[in-house]
């Protein structure tokens, strides 16, 4: 068999690091089979067309004897406040964790549970859970509370002044801006070594949320400026799960729509969608409101094909493109900034252009290249494509048609790289909630950092497989998105041309992540 892995390898190019503690990189064998299965998957996409757009779902209502309390716990709002309130007493707890408790960040509950627990696990949620997270986001709950004044109940609107959002901030681009803005203090100010800094931008997060349903009507903060809940609309495309009629028939026949404009006891949908018409949980934020208000009690969890979704239904607009492309761009940057050569390069930088202290101008060069080189790639591709199949239409609905597959890409290698810290990091999580504020502790030793290295929560073969199995299933449903788009287009085109270029695309994109995977990382803590 051809050593594909040798080719990935680039010349020797596998970074090594001495000195510091590492993450493994994914061995060959597994690059070997990630490669072979790129290559058959990638004729396959080419060679076959589309199947026929249907969605297959099973309400969890329907279950034995977990579908009724299922059905309990969604539609009673009781359950939905306990966890609500168990989520904001951990996130007060990180606050002041943070900003009382002691600096060392292995040490302090707030950049453990913050950057090694929560987020990462946040990405596996996603996955067998959907949009669930948003339900119970301290961010918005907290904000809700405090302007509802109600813990659950319809609250009272005195206290916002309901406006519209402008139709110039009505898209994702402030959701963008936030993403970019959270990469650099996370991966250039250090912030997942500073509990303080931590704390400080949980407040922050909070007050954005609490000016926004001040000032505008429902949640526009959920619906527009969040990039944590877009990702997870994003993400939660691919997911098995979602919030969807029992019965559709009942919802066509439905003229209230409590679903839509809530009851006399609760809110209106904070996304502004009607459920029987959702065919999407881009924009659901599981918050239970169609659940609880629904008179027929006809909304449920189903269960549906992975990514079926993503492949039929998703229809992304200019600016949801740019955030996949954003989202692309910088899940593949945290990989680059944990390569041991990407401090040797940001040194070598700093010292060209002068810089000096943090280097946070040499990093936020590496950065704005960073994100930049894909994006710019992908809009030449899409512009030589629309050029070369004579498409009539616009430039940026094609670009916005064909940047769908990018995401579950994104999502595989996201996963697959924060496996890593998951297994190796969260080790001595448990002392660490037992004095969350870390006091009279000291740094990690040496024995303990070669402990964590050495005893993962999950022998590294298991790690490896996942990894390997997550890349492969990232880029089946790419190829299956791209094939539902290219049917998409107007009759006469070149499907066969479309379907090859992207897929190329597609192929070095995944190329590159699996070099990624394949490189051993600096742990972080």
């Amino acid at each position: 068999m051809i050593d594909f892995s040798a080719l990935l390898n680039w010349d020797g190019l596998r970074l090594t690091g001495e000195g510091m503690m590492m993450h493994p990189g994914l061995p060959d064998g597994w690059v070997n089979l990630i490669v072979l299965s790129v290559v058959l998957l990638s004729l396959y996409g080419i060679l076959t067309t589309a199947g026929p757009q249907t969605e297959r779902r099973y309400s969890l209502r329907g279950l034995p004897v977990s579908g009724k309390l299922l059905h309990r716990m969604v539609t009673r709002p009781w359950v939905l406040l306990a966890f609500r309130s168990l989520f904001v007493s951990i996130f007060l707890l990180v606050i002041i964790s943070g900003l009382f408790g002691t600096p060392i960040p292995e040490r302090n509950l707030a950049t453990t549970l913050t950057w090694t627990i929560w987020w990462t696990g946040l990405i596996i949620a996603v996955f067998f859970f959907g949009s669930a997270w948003c339900a119970v986001c301290p961010w918005d709950v907290s904000a809700t509370w405090l302007v509802r004044l109600r813990l659950w109940q319809r609250g009272n609107n005195t206290n916002s002044l309901q406006l519209k959002v402008p139709k110039q901030l009505r898209n994702i681009w402030p959701a963008t801006l936030m993403f970019v803005v959270l990469t650099w203090l996370e991966l250039g100010y250090g912030m997942t070594t500073s509990p303080y800094a931590t704390a400080l931008l949980c407040l922050v997060i909070v007050v954005l949320a609490l000016v926004s349903q001040v000032l505008y009507e429902r949640k526009a903060f959920c619906r527009y400026f969040c990039s944590v809940g877009r990702t997870i609309g994003f993400y939660a495309g691919l997911s098995p799960v979602a919030i969807r009629p029992v019965d559709e028939n009942i919802c066509l026949q439905c003229k209230t729509l409590e679903c839509y404009h809530g009851n006399q006891t609760i809110e209106p949908c904070p996304t502004s969608l009607v459920i029987g018409r959702s065919k999407q949980n881009t924009f659901c934020t599981s918050c239970g409101a169609c659940s609880q208000s629904c008179p027929y009690q006809n909304v449920n969890w189903g269960l549906r094909n992975i990514g079926s979704e993503a492949i039929h239904f998703i229809r992304p607009h200019w600016d949801e493109a740019w955030f996949v492309l954003v989202l692309l761009s910088l899940t593949a940057f945290h990989g680059l900034t944990m390569l041991p050569g990407w401090e040797q390069w940001v040194s070598r930088l700093a010292q060209a252009i002068g810089d000096s202290g943090q280097l946070l101008w040499s990093f936020s060069i590496g950065m704005i290249l960073a994100m930049l080189i894909p994006m710019m790639i992908y809009a030449v591709v899409i512009l030589l494509l629309k050029v070369a199949i004579k498409s009539e239409q616009e430039y940026k609905r094609l670009f916005a048609l064909l940047a769908l597959p990018l995401i579950p890409l994104a999502f595989a290698y996201h996963l697959a790289h924060n496996l890593n810290h998951l297994f190796r990091e969260s080790i001595g999580i448990s002392a660490v909630i037992m004095n969350p504020l870390g006091r009279d502790t000291l740094p990690l030793s040496g024995h303990e950092l070669h402990m964590r290295h050495m005893s993962p929560l999950v022998p590294d073969a298991w790690t490896f497989a996942m990894q390997a199995g997550l890349i492969v299933l990232g880029f089946q449903l790419a190829v299956r998105i791209l094939q539902n788009r290219a049917a998409g287009l107007p009759a006469g085109y070149d499907q066969i041309m479309v379907k090859g270029v992207m897929t190329l695309l597609l192929v070095s994109l995944t190329l590159l992540n699996v070099w990624l995977l394949m490189q051993p990382m600096v742990m972080r803590m």
